[in-house]
């Protein structure tokens, strides 16, 4: 039985995305993981001429995207208009940073979507996790994506147990969703549209959209 709460069109807007056609025929977000670096391969040669460019090692660039010599990238990346990435970034490969995205100072990332206007702007480490549409993650927060003791990930919704089949997955992180600084999300973390972590939050499990998350067991809907 599919769990609403945890699909593709209840937490991200794919019109807000180059990666949109990864999702096609997806049920859950994180099924497109794995897919990631295949479909930047496959899109990449089709991307404008005129507003990309190929930077190679399976490295596309959009010429308006502000990136600071400092930064590592490592293909396959595709990086589009207006994003900006910052002194000291390190993009490890299968990542798509979108349009008017901000990859902060000394933040990490690695098999990963961003989708457009996210920003990631202070010591992040994303790893395997999908950000949505203006997504924010204070300074320091993290997504943890591999348990300790290396089994599967599982996502806890509803009273459910979902089984992912995947060793490593971090997060999915709804639209316009606000986590504050030094969070750490676990691995199959799950955050709805419109919602607010507190500061310091150590957040596992599916946290329904709109609400203000503030510690385990204390959740409360925005007012």
């Amino acid at each position: 039985m599919t769990n609403n709460n945890l699909t593709v069109e209840n937490l991200l807007d794919l019109s807000k995305s180059i990666a949109a056609g990864l999702f096609d025929g997806v049920t859950y977000p994180w099924e497109v993981l794995p897919k990631i670096s295949e479909y930047i391969l496959s899109i990449g040669e089709r991307l404008p001429r005129d507003e990309y460019q190929y930077k190679g090692e399976g490295i596309w660039i959009s010429k308006s995207a502000d990136i600071m010599t400092s930064a590592y990238l490592k293909g396959p990346l595709i990086i589009c208009p207006g994003a900006e990435i910052r002194h000291c970034a390190f993009i490890r490969g299968s990542v798509i940073i979108g349009s008017g995205s901000v990859i902060g100072n000394s933040s990490e990332l690695k098999n990963s979507i961003i989708f457009d206007n996210a920003q990631v702007p202070h010591y992040n480490y994303i790893g395997d996790s999908i950000l949505g549409y203006k997504a924010h993650l204070g300074a320091g927060a993290k997504t943890s994506n591999l348990k300790s003791d290396k089994t599967l990930v599982t996502i806890m919704a509803d009273g459910e147990k979902i089984d992912t089949c995947l060793k490593k997955f971090g997060a999915i992180v709804g639209d316009n969703v606000e986590v504050g600084c030094n969070a750490i999300l676990n691995p199959g973390t799950v955050i709805g549209r419109n919602t607010t972590v507190y500061p310091l939050s150590m957040v596992r499990g599916y946290i329904p959209g709109g609400s203000i998350y503030k510690k385990q067991g204390e959740i409360a809907e925005k007012m």
